[in-house]
C-alpha cells in the first residue's frame, strides 16, 4: 500500500465558498488524491495523496480555474495518521518526599504528578509562511489582493467593465440604432472571463457554479432583448466579487498580521562583536542582544539581564511580566527597560507566532458540523434552484398563457438569486474570525468543530497542580517560638542552600523576597528521610519533618497541635531546631492561581459546572477545593481521571478537561474537549483540542463565551443569507424586482455576511 503524503499550498484569490468548492471538486478528481481541505479565510489548501499523484497536475487544475497556487513546502511530507494522537499512559511519578539526602518527610499530601505521556505523530506540520504566490490568471479575478484594490486584476476588470457600460450608455444615447450592440459588447467585456471560468469549473466537476448561473442569465437576457440590463448585471456581479475580495482579505489579514510582529532583523553576538542579521537566519543556540524598547526577534531563554516584557502582542496579557535569567521569552514580545542577552531556542519558522499562525490556518481547514451540514445542503440547493428557475420560465407560458419574455426574465432572475455563496460562507467566515480573535488573545482552538463544541460544554474538569494552582509550593505560614520571623527564615534558608527540592526552593524564594540574609553554612549534612542539619555562627541547626522532630522529643503538645492544624489545611510543615530546641515552624503549600477563583466564578455564572481532579491526597485536595469553592476528587491515578470523565459524559454532561498539556493524557483524550494550559510550548499547542497560552483559569470561560458568540453570529449570517433570498424570490415572481436587484441580493448578502462575521475580530474576550 502506497504511503499517504500531505502537501500544503497557498492559494491566491479565493473570496467565497464557491471558490473553495470548485477547487475541492476539481482536485479530488486527480488520480491518487485521497482528501482535500480548502480554507477560504486562510487562503490555504491541504492535499492528502499517495505517491502516484502528479503534483503538477494538481497545481494545473487550480490554475486552470484561474487561481494562483504556490506550495508551502518544497514537497510532500508523510502524513500517516496526521492530527491523531495516540495517548499512552506513562506514569512518571515524582515523589517529592524523596530527594538526594534531603527528605523532609513532611506529613502532607504527596505531590505526585502523573505525567501521562503523549505519543504524537505530527506529520505535515511545515512552518513555512508568506511564500511568494504565483501570479494568477483568474478573472474572479483570483490574484492575491496585496495592494490597493484598483491594482488587482479583479479591480482592473471591474473598472474596464464599468467604463464599457458607461460608453455603451453614451453611444446608445448618441446613436440609438446601435445601442443594443453596444450593450452586448459592454456585457462581453466582463462576461468572457466569467464564462471561461464557468466552462473550466463545469469540466472539473462543478456545473452549477455562480459563474455558470451568471453566464446563462446574461446570455438569456440578451436573447430576450434585455442587453442593457445584462451588461448592468455583469458589472454589478464584478463589483460584488470585488467587495467579496476586499472583505475576505480583511479577514485573512487578521491572523497573518501576527507575522509582522516579529522584527525583520536581530542583533547577533558573534566572536565578541554584535552585528545586525536577518531574524530568519538565526540558528538555535545563537546569542542575540535585545535593547530596551525593541521587539524580541526569536523565541529564547534569557542568559543575562532582567527586564519587564510586554507580552500583549502574543498572549494578550496586558500587564508586562518581569523576567530574568533562565526565563523564557517569545518572538514578537517587547523588551521594556534593560538590555537582555537571549539564547535562541527556535528557528524563525518554528517560533511561537509561526506556530500559532500555522495552527489557526490548519484549524480553518477543519470544518465544523454546522459547516459540513450547509455544504451538503448547498449541493442540493443550487440544482434545486435551477429546476425552480426553469419551471418558472416555462410553466406559466406553456400552461397559463403567460408571456414568454416576462417569465423567462423572471426565471433568469431566480437563477441569480439561487447562488449559495452567502449561505455557504456564513459559517467559515464567522469561525475564521473567531479563531483569529482567540489566537490574538492567547486562546487557541483547533478548528471549527472544537469551537462549536466549546459552546455546548456543561462541565469543566480541572487538573490541580499547575492548572488551578501555580504548580510550585510557597511559604504560607512562619510560626516562631521565640525568634523573629526574619531570624527563623534566615536560619532555614541557610540549610536549604544548594537544594533543588520544591519545598527548599519555596523557603529560598521567600527569603529572597523578604530580603533576609542567608550566610554560608558549615558541616551541612543530609539526614535521609528526616531533613538536613548544619552549623552557623556557633549554632547547631536542624530543619526536620514533624515526625523526625517528635523522635527527638523537641515538640510539646501545643506545638504539635499547631502542626496538625497546618496539616489539616493541606500544608507541608518543616520544624526548625536551634541547638536541639524547637525554634519555629515553616508551612508551605501549592497555592491557587490569583485568577482561579474569579475564573471558576465566571464558569458558574455561565451555567457551567466545575470539578477538580487531582493525584494529591484528600486532605490537600479538600483544602484547595475549599478555598476555591469547587467539587473535587483526590488521590486519583491517570486512569481514574479518565474513568471520571467517562462517568460525567454518561451522566449527560459535555465535558472539557483542563490540564497542563503534559499530565492527564487519558482524561484529555476521553473528554469532549481537551484544553491545555501552557506558555506556548509545543505540548500546549499540539497536544489538546485547545490551548490557553497564558494559563489563566478565566480564559476557559472566555473560550466558551467566544464559542457561544460565534454560534449566534453564524445564526445571524444564515438568517441574512436565506432571508434576502426569500424576499427577492417572492418579489421577483411578483414582478417587483428584476435581474440587477437579484445579483445585488446574492453579492450583497455575501458581503453583509462577511462583514457581520468580521465583527467577531473586535470582540473583547
Amino acid at each position: 500500500m502506497a504511503e499517504t503524503s500531505e502537501t500544503r499550498y497557498r492559494v491566491g484569490g479565493m473570496d467565497c465558498a464557491a471558490c473553495a468548492t470548485k477547487i475541492d471538486t476539481a482536485v479530488r478528481r486527480v488520480a491518487g488524491v485521497a482528501d482535500v481541505s480548502v480554507s477560504v479565510m486562510a487562503g490555504t489548501m491541504t492535499v492528502r495523496h499517495d505517491g502516484s499523484s502528479d503534483l503538477k497536475a494538481i497545481e494545473k487544475k487550480v490554475t486552470g480555474l484561474g487561481y494562483s497556487v504556490a506550495p508551502l513546502t518544497g514537497g510532500a511530507v508523510p502524513a500517516h495518521e496526521h492530527g491523531s494522537h495516540d495517548h499512552h499512559d506513562h506514569d512518571h511519578g515524582h515523589d517529592h518526599g524523596d530527594h538526594a539526602g534531603h527528605d523532609h518527610g513532611h506529613d502532607h499530601a504527596s505531590h505526585d504528578h502523573d505525567h501521562a505521556g503523549h505519543d504524537h505523530d505530527h506529520a505535515g506540520h511545515d512552518h513555512a509562511h508568506g511564500e511568494k504566490e504565483i501570479e494568477g490568471l483568474h478573472g474572479h479575478d483570483h490574484a492575491p489582493m496585496a495592494g490597493p484594490w484598483w491594482q488587482s486584476k479583479k479591480g482592473r476588470l471591474t473598472i474596464l467593465s464599468g467604463v464599457a457600460l458607461v460608453a455603451a450608455y453614451a453611444i446608445g444615447h448618441l446613436v440609438p440604432t446601435i445601442a443594443p450592440y453596444a450593450f452586448i459588447v459592454a456585457m462581453l467585456v466582463g462576461l468572457v472571463p466569467i464564462a471561461r471560468r464557468a466552462v473550466m469549473a463545469a469540466l472539473s466537476g462543478t456545473p452549477f457554479s455562480i459563474e455558470m448561473l451568471m453566464t446563462i442569465a446574461a446570455v438569456g437576457a440578451v436573447i430576450i432583448n434585455a442587453g442593457e440590463e445584462a451588461a448592468t448585471v455583469v458589472f454589478l456581479f464584478l463589483v460584488g466579487e470585488l467587495l467579496e475580495g476586499v472583505a475576505a482579505g480583511k479577514a485573512r489579514e487578521s491572523i497573518q498580521s501576527l507575522t509582522t510582529l516579529v522584527p525583520k532583523n536581530a542583533l547577533l553576538e558573534d566572536n565578541g562583536q554584535t552585528r545586525e542579521v536577518p531574524a530568519e537566519s538565526l540558528a538555535v543556540g545563537a546569542i542575540i542582544m535585545v535593547r530596551p524598547g525593541d521587539r524580541i526577534s526569536a523565541d529564547g531563554v534569557i542568559v543575562s539581564g532582567e527586564s519587564a516584557i510586554d507580552e500583549a502582542p502574543v498572549t494578550g496579557e496586558s500587564t508586562p511580566v518581569r523576567k530574568g535569567v533562565d526565563a523564557v521569552v517569545f518572538a514578537g514580545t517587547v523588551n521594556g527597560d534593560a538590555v537582555l542577552r537571549v539564547r535562541v531556542t527556535a528557528a524563525a519558522a518554528d517560533n511561537t507566532i509561526a506556530r500559532v499562525v500555522k495552527l489557526v490556518e490548519e484549524a480553518q481547514e477543519s470544518k465544523a458540523p454546522t459547516e459540513r451540514f450547509i455544504d451538503r445542503f448547498s449541493r442540493y440547493y443550487t440544482p434545486g434552484v435551477v429546476v425552480v428557475a426553469a419551471l418558472v420560465a416555462v410553466v406559466p407560458p406553456l400552461f397559463f398563457g403567460g408571456l414568454w419574455n416576462e417569465w423567462i426574465y423572471k426565471g433568469l432572475a431566480i437563477l441569480l438569486i439561487g447562488c449559495p455563496c452567502a449561505l455557504v460562507i456564513s459559517t467559515p467566515a464567522a469561525i475564521a474570525a473567531s479563531l483569529s480573535a482567540g489566537a490574538r488573545r492567547g486562546l487557541l482552538m483547533k478548528g471549527g468543530a472544537v469551537l462549536e463544541t466549546l459552546g455546548k460544554v456543561t462541565m469543566v474538569a480541572f487538573d490541580k497542580t499547575g492548572t488551578l494552582t501555580a504548580g510550585k509550593p510557597e511559604v504560607t505560614d512562619i510560626v516562631s517560638f521565640g525568634l523573629s520571623e526574619a531570624e527563623l527564615l534566615s536560619r532555614a534558608a541557610v540549610l536549604e542552600q544548594g537544594s533543588s527540592h520544591p519545598l527548599a526552593l519555596a523557603i529560598l524564594n521567600r527569603a529572597k523576597a523578604d530580603g533576609v540574609p542567608v550566610p554560608p553554612a558549615f558541616q551541612l549534612e543530609a539526614l535521609p528521610g528526616k531533613g538536613v542539619s548544619g552549623k552557623v555562627g556557633g549554632e547547631t541547626l536542624d530543619l526536620l519533618s514533624p515526625s523526625a522532630a517528635r523522635e527527638r522529643g523537641a515538640l510539646d503538645g501545643a506545638q504539635d497541635g499547631r502542626i496538625t492544624a497546618l496539616n489539616d489545611e493541606g500544608k507541608s510543615v518543616s520544624v526548625l531546631l536551634v541547638n536541639g530546641a524547637a525554634a519555629g515552624l515553616i508551612a508551605m503549600r501549592d497555592e491557587p492561581r490569583e485568577d482561579a477563583g474569579a475564573g471558576l466564578s465566571a464558569l458558574k455564572s455561565a451555567g457551567v459546572k466545575t470539578m477538580m481532579l487531582t493525584g494529591d491526597n484528600k486532605r490537600t485536595a479538600a483544602a484547595v477545593a475549599g478555598m476555591l469553592g469547587i467539587d473535587w476528587r483526590g488521590e486519583m491515578m491517570p486512569e481514574d481521571k479518565q474513568k471520571v470523565v467517562g462517568e460525567l459524559k454518561r451522566e449527560g454532561f459535555v465535558v472539557a478537561k483542563v490540564g497542563d498539556g503534559i499530565n492527564d493524557a487519558p482524561a484529555l483524550a476521553a473528554a469532549d474537549i481537551g484544553i491545555a494550559m501552557g506558555g506556548g510550548t509545543d505540548v500546549a499547542l499540539e497536544t489538546a483540542d485547545a490551548a490557553v497560552l497564558h494559563g489563566r483559569v478565566g480564559d476557559v470561560a472566555r473560550m466558551i463565551e467566544l464559542s457561544k458568540r460565534t454560534m449566534r453570529n453564524i445564526l445571524q449570517n444564515i438568517t441574512i443569507a436565506l432571508g434576502l433570498k426569500v424576499v427577492f424570490l417572492v418579489t421577483t415572481i411578483l414582478g417587483i424586482t428584476g435581474l440587477w436587484p437579484a445579483i445585488l441580493a446574492d453579492t450583497g448578502a455575501t458581503v453583509l455576511v462577511t462583514i457581520n462575521a468580521l465583527r467577531l475580530l473586535r470582540i473583547n474576550v
